[in-house]
């Protein structure tokens, strides 16, 4: 199933539930406190295998319509990495409207905790961009459906090692798929994004003997893995004209699009980033014709959710990193029905995703 989108007129005659029904999402909640200033949206797209669970961003969007496209798309994706990683999970995400540096505060996230418990479970948050573990705790003072909470109050703690042990994994089944085995020594890569996820790649990268690339938005940041892991630091003007074998992109999406895709010169896309392609259908076709394996985001990145699942039945990393090894096996797979059926690679991890929930589905409806 393709991410659909509308033309302006059809969005200005009804334009949230005809988004809702391009991708068929179940249900929006729309959030607002005048008192604590929140502004938000919960978006549940898909509880056939279980509870929606996805994080929480907050962001500085320009408009309420860019939030809502976001979320939609983002909960889309959560559905379908949850159903590929084999999860009895269903897919949803929200998202907080504004400046996090500005408007984050006890009282935002108490109201906004609340708004998650008025949806009875159907929807369980979590920690994702600008939000953390602190954040989680805040909200958990006024709902039970949290996920994401420090190891001291029994929770996962930071997601990001197993999130970025997934991608070390698929980015490993990448190369066989590509020069015939897995090992990534010697191989140039560029990780842009070098927060929590993005830093603990490039250790996995650099221990087995990467030449690796960062680009990021903090000089502090680059400098320290740089010195730290012996990276070279190249600059977001210079780093799409390099030289390379695997992108991988670990920060916000949309990065493999127009302008990028004609400048690339890389045989893998994988990275920990959500939503990669501007375009799915557009950008998935373009990556493949260019000779470019793309390992698609929600396949690569499940090791989060891996992570914070494992968290709702009494946590255990070993357990959680032994489930987000199998993503090596995931990714090689998908890459052998994409072959099969002569099909984008992001379609033949649509097309898993959404066999397993028809499956179910049909389970479910029997009484």
């Amino acid at each position: 199933m393709e991410v659909k989108t509308l033309s302006h007129s059809d969005l200005s005659k009804n334009p949230v539930i005809a988004q809702m029904g391009l991708n068929n999402h179940e249900q929006i909640l729309f959030c607002n406190d005048n008192s604590t200033g929140l502004k938000a949206i919960i978006a549940i797209h898909n509880t056939v295998l279980g509870p929606a669970l996805g994080g929480t961003r907050m962001w500085n969007y320009a408009n309420e319509m860019e939030a809502l496209n976001d979320v939609l798309r983002l909960s889309r994706g959560m559905t379908f990495k949850s159903s590929v990683a084999g999860l009895n999970l269903g897919g949803g995400k929200a998202v907080i409207i504004g400046d996090p540096k500005k408007i984050k505060n006890e009282a935002l996230l108490r109201r906004f905790g609340k708004f998650v418990n008025s949806l009875g479970g159907k929807y369980i948050t979590a920690e994702d961009v600008a939000m953390t573990s602190r954040d989680m705790e805040i909200i958990n003072m006024e709902t039970k459906f949290v996920s994401g909470l420090p190891e001291n109050m029994g929770g996962s703690g930071d997601p990001s090692p197993v999130t970025a042990y997934g991608v070390y994994v698929s980015m490993k089944a990448s190369a066989k798929e590509v020069w015939g085995n897995d090992s990534l020594a010697g191989k140039r890569v560029l990780v842009q994004g070098i927060g929590h996820v993005g830093q603990v790649l490039v250790d996995h990268l650099t221990k087995e003997g990467a030449k690796v690339y960062i680009n990021d938005i903090s000089e502090e940041r680059l400098k320290l893995v740089a010195e730290k892991y012996f990276a070279e630091v190249v600059s977001a003007d210079t780093m799409f004209d390099l030289d390379l074998d695997i992108y991988a992109p670990c920060a916000l999406g949309a990065t493999v699009n127009d302008d990028t895709l004609a400048r690339l010169k890389c045989k893998i896309i994988c990275g920990a980033a959500n939503n990669q392609l501007a375009d799915e259908k557009i950008h998935g076709e373009i990556v493949g014709k260019q000779g470019i394996l793309y390992a698609p985001d929600y396949v690569v990145n499940a090791g989060g959710i891996i992570n914070v699942y494992y968290e709702l039945s009494g946590y255990n990393r070993e357990r959680a990193m032994i489930h987000a090894e199998k993503i090596y096996d995931t990714t090689f797979s998908l890459f052998q029905l994409a072959k099969k059926e002569g099909i984008p690679t992001y379609m033949a991890a649509n097309h898993l995703a959404e066999k397993r929930i028809e499956e179910i589905a049909k389970i479910n409806a029997v009484r």
